[in-house]
């Protein structure tokens, strides 16, 4: 039990010691999360410069507003994803909407497609780093290595219905990632893009 109430607590002093302007905090706050913030902001732009552009906004904002995180509503973590994910989404609009309006060619339509696909993709990718490793490597067994679950169990040393399972929990997981709500956020962290 202790160590399901590590994270929660680490989350609480790590924005004690934010709103403490303890530099340090940001530095391992970058340390822990920076991979996590680029790959998703990359993953919404598709682009290296404008994910590194979020991911200082990102670290920036956090420094700048630790309060604005409520360890109540759930992990530092998810906070700090649902706010790139937020700022990458902005990011894709204006950026979208400009060239539009230079170009004329295209519509808003076509527009609101791409943000949800591309917040679609992301909410995916933070899905997958975020589930437990024994979902995630049976499910990179059968994509990436196209084995069934048959192959599956043999190749993780597992009964055939324990990789059944995992598959079909990891499956299930995944195809939550076309809901509104921002990657991995808890309800009061929602936010439709």
């Amino acid at each position: 039990m202790a160590k399901k109430d590590a994270p929660p607590r680490w989350d609480r002093k790590m924005q004690q010691r934010l709103a403490r302007g303890e530099a340090a905090a940001l530095g391992e706050l970058y340390d822990r999360f920076a991979s996590l913030v680029y790959s998703l902001a990359h993953r919404v732009l598709g682009d290296e410069r404008a994910a590194d552009g979020i991911t200082r906004d990102v670290f920036a904002h956090v420094w700048e507003h630790p309060d604005a995180y409520d360890p109540k509503q759930g992990p530092l973590r998810s906070w700090v994803a649902t706010l790139t994910h937020r700022l990458a989404v902005q990011r894709l609009r204006a950026t979208e909407t400009a060239a539009l309006a230079q170009d004329g060619h295209g519509s808003t339509e076509e527009l609101e497609r791409k943000v949800r696909h591309a917040s679609v993709a992301a909410r995916a990718d933070y899905i997958v780093q975020s589930m437990p490793v024994p979902l995630r490597t049976a499910l990179e067994m059968a994509y990436f290595h196209r084995r069934d679950y048959r192959q599956t169990a043999a190749d993780l040393d597992l009964t055939e219905d324990e990789a059944r399972r995992r598959l079909r929990l990891g499956l299930q997981l995944l195809s939550t990632a076309h809901n509104a709500a921002a990657p991995g956020a808890p309800p009061g962290y929602g936010g439709a893009v």
